[in-house]
């Protein structure tokens, strides 16, 4: 009996430091509220709400009217730019037959269009774990790191 009552008091005891690790985590990506409530007011009725810390920013992953996003907000709750993940068919055509040209046989894991903050659209391809970006008519603009 005794040894039931050990064992039992060990597991308690891995699942109380499990589950405080957890909230560690937690919080270390949970945004100031001055970043939450600008993200709030920005994209009200968002579903799926994901906090990343990124470098000294803020990334949040989100849906929002049926299309998969992100946005990116600075410490002080200044929106950066947002990401809403499209089809590759979507992508500019020039953008499209870049890929073809200079990455044969490779297929584009994902695209999106980004719009920056001051309203300078994007688009990135990724291929090969590389993150492409093109400019609206589809020209190759630069290789950007993950």
């Amino acid at each position: 009996m005794k040894r039931v009552i050990l064992v039992m008091l060990i597991a308690a005891g891995f699942v109380s430091v499990s589950k405080a690790q957890e909230k560690k985590v937690g919080k270390k990506d949970a945004p100031p509220t001055s970043v939450s409530a600008a993200f709030n007011k920005a994209f009200p009725g968002s579903s799926n709400v994901k906090w990343e810390k990124e470098e000294s920013d803020y990334e949040v992953g989100f849906m929002q009217n049926g299309k998969e996003m992100s946005a990116v907000y600075d410490t002080k709750g200044s929106l950066k730019e947002t990401e809403v993940l499209m089809n590759v068919s979507e992508l500019p055509q020039a953008a499209q037959d870049y890929v073809k040209k200079n990455y044969k046989n490779a297929t584009v894991k994902e695209a999106a269009k980004i719009t920056k903050a001051d309203g300078k659209v994007v688009y990135e391809a990724e291929v090969n774990k590389k993150d492409l970006i093109f400019d609206t008519a589809g020209k190759f603009l630069k290789v950007q790191a993950e």
